[in-house]
């Protein structure tokens, strides 16, 4: 009996309490939020103890993509015909602190399922019903399709941007010479942009369900759109290369579309929903003149006419 009710003492304050809606003053929004911010970083802290001592296997991993192909269908690294290519360092704490930037990046992606589940029990008390229904599963594909992006960057998109670059720097004539610093920073900065790019239709997906957008207003600005991932891809490529820039704006734009698909099947249930109480609505007033006009049928059609005609004078 007591282990029964600590599993039910457990499952009150851990789920369902969570689910209420509590009417909170601010200074205890404030508090809880300050404990859970608190819980968050102690978790990315632990996260980051572990990764520092792998900083050296990470940093590794980030030069795989420098040198080597990576083929779908046989799921192995290929050497590309690129020469070995020495890292240096130009400062003395260069390759420290990039031990520590990535060591701490790996922390932050590691524990993004720990942060939202702690956003979640935070923000789950303000929701509707319908709203949680929808923002849960959201917030779980939103961390897939991050990690997703962070796998087709590193497998497909780093080996020929890199090779690009590299290969046009030594058909020029120039000796590659690549600081840690300036690499780690590069891999890291595409990783990241593509993680976010691949939440375009996610973005899009909850703006239709909120009804800010739809499909046909999506529609309407492909055109700007597609100017517009151009442009962003312009301002967030490390690169100014033309051959980097369409590589994040062709994806972005075809993920703008994915969007508009799922805006359309998301806005199609708002529509429909929105109709029925227009068409119940609407039941009465179609049904009045058909009385009024059988009511004028028996007392004769000139009452019906003299009425219509009065209302004028």
């Amino acid at each position: 009996m007591a282990e029964q009710a600590r599993v039910t003492k457990w499952l009150d304050e851990k789920i369902f309490k969570p689910l209420e809606d509590k009417k909170m003053p601010i200074m205890e929004h404030l508090h809880e939020l300050q404990i859970r911010l608190t819980r968050t970083v102690i978790v990315i802290a632990c996260f980051f103890i572990g990764t520092f001592f792998y900083a050296d296997t990470l940093v590794h991993w980030l030069k795989v993509p420098l040198q080597n192909y990576f083929l779908p269908d046989a799921f192995e690294w290929i050497p590309s015909d690129l020469p070995k290519i020495p890292f240096v360092f130009l400062s003395p704490a260069e390759a420290l602190w990039q031990n520590l930037k990535v060591a701490a990046l790996s922390a932050v992606v590691l524990t993004t399922p720990y942060i939202l589940w702690e956003t979640w029990q935070f923000v789950v008390p303000g929701l509707h019903t319908q709203e949680r229904r929808f923002v849960g599963p959201f917030s779980a594909i939103t961390i897939a399709a991050f990690y997703l992006g962070l796998t087709f960057c590193y497998f497909i998109v780093l080996p020929f941007a890199l090779h690009f670059l590299i290969s046009y720097g030594l058909d020029s004539g120039f000796i590659p010479q690549i600081s840690i610093a300036n690499y780690v920073g590069f891999t890291l900065w595409f990783m990241l942009v593509f993680g976010l790019v691949f939440e375009v239709p996610l973005a899009l997906t909850l703006m239709a369900k909120l009804g800010w957008v739809d499909a046909p207003t999506l529609k309407r600005y492909r055109k700007w759109a597609f100017l517009g991932s151009f442009l962003f891809a312009a301002i967030l490529t490390p690169t100014p290369d033309p051959f980097n820039q369409c590589i994040m704006a062709l994806p972005m734009y075809f993920f703008y579309e994915v969007g508009i698909i799922s805006a359309k099947i998301f806005g199609r249930k708002r529509a429909q929903e929105a109709a029925e109480p227009s068409s119940t609505v609407a039941q009465p007033s179609r049904m009045r003149p058909a009385a009024q006009t059988a009511g004028s049928t028996r007392g004769g059609d000139d009452e019906y006419v003299s009425v219509s005609d009065s209302e004028p004078r």
